[in-house]
């Protein structure tokens, strides 16, 4: 299955049995197999006596390592590269099983789409999906290897940072439909534009299994005017969904309000046509876009619009997505601290200028990372979009943010944007001058870990 051969030891012990697989050896547990990476940094081979210790059963070698003599006995399986042997591995246990996998991409909503899709069909489905971020080259590969046989449809997230990466990973994953939630300007220092952005996750077309199903934002042109240009399985159908007249799966928000959202679904998809009222306890446009995303799925694989609905009523979503708490006062907080781009930032401001009923609305905007060139001219164009009545109160922090601030106080005006290098200073301003009748929503990149922010605000 991973196109290795056995040493002695495994060879003898043929016939054994093991129940799971890890790279982690620190969570490495008995009768599983161990396999070990390396890395620049680190050298998994390196801690494979200790997974012996564990209780591991066998474990894969990368042959060109020199085997210890304490594991001379050990039963190891002999491959070229450990990483290649892991994606072989997994692709080879995905063709064995009847399940069905549904693939998600795209530069935002990923997450977010995956819980709401593994929701739905969850109600009358056994499902597996991507926990946490195991959504790249190792962790699609172990998600797989942990699926369970007796799963009918597993939800698999796929990033990527380059190209040449989603192709991988739909390859391994074979998905039944494909989803991309929208093209935006994650990865623009790596890819270079939007249009290399769209170029990376349309690779996940390659992999689609025949009579499957690309399901796309219909509101993106640059994803309804590249899929001609891409090769496609026998009969596989490209579908859109979004809030334009056009798209096949069309959404009409209703209300939007700080814990949830209500939204009409119209389809006029052969076999599903007609329209559903459906709710979901998240805020934001940009969620009704990904909750049309995933009754789309959902309707694709069967299920009814009463199904559908209550799937979507009873998600959990991943933290720090649009997570409502309360802060110490009472005050509304909307931890959107997971990561950030331009893109979801727009979606976030979008999202406070549609909430009313506040004293004051206040942003908490950090830095942006991996922007590429433009990274200051993105920021700006941000603080630019500001306007009066849709944010009260602008709060930055970083040093890009400071483009963010400048951007912002032509509009918002200079009393109102204050600029922060020092977080614990942004916290305890927040703190002093927060009121009970208020509303934040707090953003930015992973490594600016502006959840502390959020976490100082309820204590």
């Amino acid at each position: 299955m991973c196109g290795g051969t056995l040493n002695g030891a495994a060879k003898q012990r043929g016939g054994e049995r093991f129940s799971g697989a890890t790279t982690d050896s620190r969570r490495a547990a008995s009768g599983q197999l161990f396999i070990p990476l390396a890395g620049e940094r680190f050298d998994g081979h390196e801690y494979a006596a200790e997974c012996f210790e564990r209780g591991a059963a066998i474990a894969l070698w990368q042959q060109d390592r020199l085997v210890p003599d304490e594991l001379s006995a050990m039963p190891l399986v002999f491959v070229p590269d450990t990483l290649a042997a892991l994606q072989k591995l997994a692709a080879s246990y995905r063709r064995q099983l009847p399940v069905k996998i549904v693939g998600i991409t795209g530069s935002n909503g990923k997450t977010t789409t995956k819980d709401l899709a593994a929701a739905v069909l969850a109600v009358r489905f056994r499902v597996h999906k991507t926990e946490g971020n195991l959504n790249n080259h190792i962790g699609l590969p172990l998600t797989i290897l942990a699926m369970d046989e007796t799963v009918d449809y597993a939800v698999l997230e796929m990033g990527m940072s380059g190209f040449g990466e989603i192709s991988l990973l739909t390859r391994i994953a074979q998905p039944q439909i494909a989803l991309i939630t929208n093209i935006g300007d994650a990865h623009l220092l790596q890819l270079g534009s939007r249009e290399g952005i769209t170029k990376a996750k349309l690779e996940i077309a390659e992999g689609i299994t025949p009579g499957g199903v690309l399901l796309i934002n219909g509101d993106e042109p640059l994803l309804t005017g590249t899929t001609g240009q891409i090769t496609l399985a026998e009969d596989v159908r490209v579908q859109t969904f979004g809030f334009g007249e056009s798209c096949d799966w069309r959404a009409e928000p209703v209300s939007i309000g700080v814990q949830s959202s209500a939204f009409r679904l119209r389809s006029a998809v052969e076999g599903t046509a007609g329209s559903v009222m459906l709710e979901l306890p998240v805020p934001g446009r940009h969620n009704i876009s990904n909750a049309a995303a995933a009754a789309a799925a959902g309707r694709l694989c069967g299920l009814t619009e009463e199904q559908i609905a209550a799937g979507l009523a009873g998600v959990r979503l991943t933290g720090m997505r649009i997570e409502s708490l309360r802060a110490f006062n009472g005050a509304t907080l909307l931890n959107d601290a997971y990561n950030a781009n331009p893109t979801a930032v727009r979606a976030a401001i979008s999202l406070v200028s549609e909430l009313s009923g506040f004293n004051r609305k206040w942003l908490v905007l950090a830095d942006m990372l991996e922007l590429g060139p433009e990274e200051q001219q993105l920021h700006y164009e941000i603080g630019a979009m500001l306007r009066p009545g849709a944010v009260d109160r602008l709060l930055t922090y970083g040093p890009l943010s400071w483009h963010t601030a400048e951007g912002a106080k032509p509009r918002l005006g200079e009393e109102n944007v204050r600029h922060f290098e020092d977080k614990a200073a942004l916290n305890d301003y927040l703190r002093e001058q927060l009121r009970s009748e208020d509303l934040v929503l707090v953003k930015g990149s992973r490594g600016m870990r502006m959840e502390e922010t959020v976490q100082a605000l309820e204590r």
